[in-house]
């Protein structure tokens, strides 16, 4: 069976790698890509990137996913995750099982970084274990597809 994936990312996570390494560590978004594409070497599976700092394009993004078969979301909405019923509705409305993804540890920072808008609708969320979380949520949904 064919699996696609899509791993979506929001506003400044281009800046990976250069942007607080303090917080989001060293590896840069084409680092995490490559080693997404290495680790499903010989495996039917599928991976879309994306990544966008406007919300809408994120939206268009999950519309545009509705009618694939065998779709999943890995998706770090970065800033968006505190403030976006947009990307929230698009998720909703497409019904596309997806892990919702974090560098940081959202919860052992600013108060307001706690609220998650895709938490509660999320098949799962990863929160804190740096580039490896995005190789986690690939792996449960290889897992899903055997």
């Amino acid at each position: 069976m064919s699996v696609n994936i899509a791993i979506l990312n929001g506003p400044n996570l281009n800046l990976l790698g250069k942007r607080e390494p303090e917080i989001y560590g060293s590896t840069s978004l084409n680092d995490i890509e490559k080693n997404l594409i290495d680790s499903i070497s010989g495996k039917d599976i599928t991976l879309d990137f994306f990544q966008s700092n406007k919300e809408y394009e994120l939206v268009d993004k999950i519309q545009a996913l509705i009618n694939k078969e065998d779709q999943f979301i890995i998706i770090n909405p970065a800033a968006f995750t505190h403030t976006s019923v947009a990307i929230r509705d698009a998720l909703l409305a497409t019904k596309i099982p997806f892990i919702e993804v974090h560098l940081s540890n959202i919860h052992a920072r600013e108060e307001f970084r706690k609220t998650s808008y895709f938490a509660d609708i999320a098949m799962g969320t990863i929160s804190g274990l740096g580039a490896n979380g995005y190789l986690l949520a690939l792996n449960h949904f290889v897992s899903l597809s055997k």
